[in-house]
């Protein structure tokens, strides 16, 4: 999958934290402005065989 760079609105990276079986990771507050994100709302996480990993809000 090519991406154009003048489509694109931010790149952050964040560090993913392990502690016996959960899994966290922090949404970088960018996004969190850009999808709306507030506390209790869902995402979803989609990845493609590719390895391209793609996150939306889950709408409900």
């Amino acid at each position: 999958m090519k991406i154009e760079t003048d489509d694109v609105k931010c790149i952050k990276e964040t560090r993913l934290t392990i502690r016996n079986s959960r899994r966290r990771t922090t949404v970088p507050a960018e996004l969190v402005e850009s999808m709306s994100l507030k506390d209790g709302d869902k995402i979803r996480w989609i990845v493609l065989k590719d390895g391209t990993t793609f996150v939306e809000k889950v709408d409900g």
